[in-house]
């Protein structure tokens, strides 16, 4: 057991209630997006966010819009691995789920025309925007634990059951603050300049306490109880120093151990260590038990009730730069967001794992977003609309080189469609097509992402001439990723079982409100 149990918690900032777009970014920034998600070529109030340089076909004077989403969301490991089987009625599998939910993701969106010149402004949460809580625990916590009995019983130390109180929340917020200058430079083209403040707020807590198992030891434990991991290998670590110091007077003779002590007490020793030490000098035996006694010494470390309290924060600045152009019906844009290069703080209230000191700096980088869409206006009433994107995740640093593990990025797909029945009511629709590309490496219970497709609609309705209510529907369907190890989190000895699956499966789903107000 080693306090890297809790090392994978470092990857949190993908456990919380992710919502649409790359592996740190969200791009549904308003409600618009949920009801159709196809919003690269807005020229609405929106595309403050999705295309700054479209803001300019708005109309002269003030446009405001506010939206809250709230959304839930699961994620479900199914963890098999031989080990779980002694504490899981002979099951072999073990179902460990994490829910979060965030049900106030609130952003709005300001600008101000004139002439051929638009200021605009939005306020979200960029990244994250909820809390994820896995009530009992994770597998790579469960894992290691699972090792002990039969660990022990090959040591001959007859164990069959382990238990585990675990537990692990995190929340992850990324608010981002963006600022756009554009400009109209004629009928057909504009552009625009812009920049984002991204600030990281993280929070990690959890615990790992009260390993029990039950070995059968005839002084440590003989009824073969359940009893605190901790207390046995602290007590099993006494009684080999006790035998080791009770071989010192011995330690110094080069006659065999049989010569020099009787029969019951060598076959106790030959017991204590698995294997026959008549032929033996004191010297050897006492070695055995020395390494006894600190190997026994780390189990107990490794299995003492750990606690983690820790928060991060960091900040970053983003540069963005759009372009629109406009002919007839058509309606073209693109959008290109640098990365950002930032790190994370420990601020660190408890941590007896080791790994979270408090000061220490971790990778936190958002990636760069390029991002094109078109629209197309079909008839009065109807319009089509498309649009990709792609996040160069591969190049933005994360904790521990994880972008090693991306090829490439992200890459999204998005189709849309909006319908007018009249002056009043409006309809709307989308779909949004995710190919992650990550690899097998890059896939851990506290850190995965998975290919899906989302369908968003919706409608809006103009309740007065400069008032609009916005409200819609969106979800995501993910395809469960199977990860087959050779050796289970890396945890397993080479005279143990190694083989292990994790079915990792993932459900979203978003409800929006919003109102656009022009003055």
């Amino acid at each position: 057991m080693t306090n890297k149990l809790f090392l994978l918690s470092l990857f949190i900032i993908t456990t919380s209630a992710a919502l649409a777009g790359g592996l740190l970014t969200n791009t549904n920034q308003s409600v618009h997006f949920l009801r159709n998600p196809a919003r690269d070529a807005s020229t609405e109030i929106d595309a403050v966010y999705t295309n700054p340089a479209g803001l300019t076909f708005l109309s002269e004077g003030f446009h405001f819009s506010v939206t809250n989403q709230s959304v839930f969301q699961t994620r479900t490991i199914n963890s098999t691995f031989a080990p779980y089987a002694t504490a899981n009625a002979g099951n072999s599998t073990k179902i460990f789920k994490g829910e979060a939910s965030a049900p106030l993701v609130p952003s709005f969106q300001l600008a101000y025309k004139k002439n051929s010149f638009v200021f605009s402004a939005s306020g979200a949460i960029t990244g994250g925007g909820g809390k994820a809580t896995f009530n009992n625990g994770l597998p790579s916590f469960e894992a290691p634990i699972s090792m002990i009995p039969l660990s022990l019983s090959a040591k001959g130390v007859n164990t069959k059951l382990y238990s585990v109180d675990s537990y692990m929340e995190g929340r992850q917020y990324i608010f981002g603050l963006q600022l756009n200058g554009s400009y109209k430079f004629s009928n057909s083209f504009s552009g625009a300049v812009g920049f984002r403040m991204n600030i990281v707020n993280n929070g990690y807590k959890g615990h790992l306490t009260n390993i029990m198992i039950n070995p059968v030891h005839p002084t440590l434990n003989p009824t073969g109880a359940m009893m605190l991991a901790n207390t046995f290998f602290n007590n099993a670590a006494t009684a080999a120093q006790n035998v080791s110091n009770s071989l010192a007077p011995l330690a110094s003779s080069t006659a065999a151990l049989s010569t020099l002590l009787p029969a019951s007490q060598i076959s106790q020793l030959s017991a204590g260590v698995g294997r026959d030490v008549s032929a033996l000098k004191a010297s050897q035996v006492q070695a055995m038990y020395n390494a006894a006694a600190a190997s026994y010494t780390t189990s107990a470390i490794g299995t003492a009730d750990k606690q983690l309290d820790c928060t991060q924060s960091g900040w970053g600045v983003t540069p963005i730069l759009s372009l629109n152009y406009h002919v007839e019906n058509l309606n073209l844009a693109a959008k290109y967001e640098f990365k950002s290069a930032l790190n994370v703080q420990n601020k660190t209230i408890v941590d007896n794992t080791g790994l979270y000191a408090d000061g220490v700096n971790t990778p936190h980088d958002i990636p760069a977003l390029l991002t094109v869409g078109m629209e197309y206006q079909l008839s009065k009433k109807l319009k089509l609309s498309g649009g990709y994107h792609h996040f160069f995740d591969s190049d933005a640093k994360m904790a521990n080189d994880k972008q090693k593990y991306i090829y490439g990025g992200v890459s999204e797909f998005l189709f849309g469609t909006e319908y007018a029945i009249n002056d009043v009511f409006l309809l709307s629709a989308g779909a949004q097509v995710t190919q992650t590309g990550v690899s097998d490496e890059y896939q851990k219970d506290l850190s995965f992402s998975l290919d899906s497709y989302s369908v968003g609609f919706g409608g809006a309705i103009k309740i007065t001439p400069d008032l609009r209510l916005n409200i819609a529907y969106f979800f995501t369907n993910y395809s469960d990723w199977t990860k087959v190890s050779t050796n289970y989190n890396n945890i397993a000895p080479v005279t143990s079982p190694k083989e292990g699956t994790d079915v990792f499966s993932r459900t979203n789903k978003v409800i929006g409100i919003g109102i656009d107000y022009k003055f």
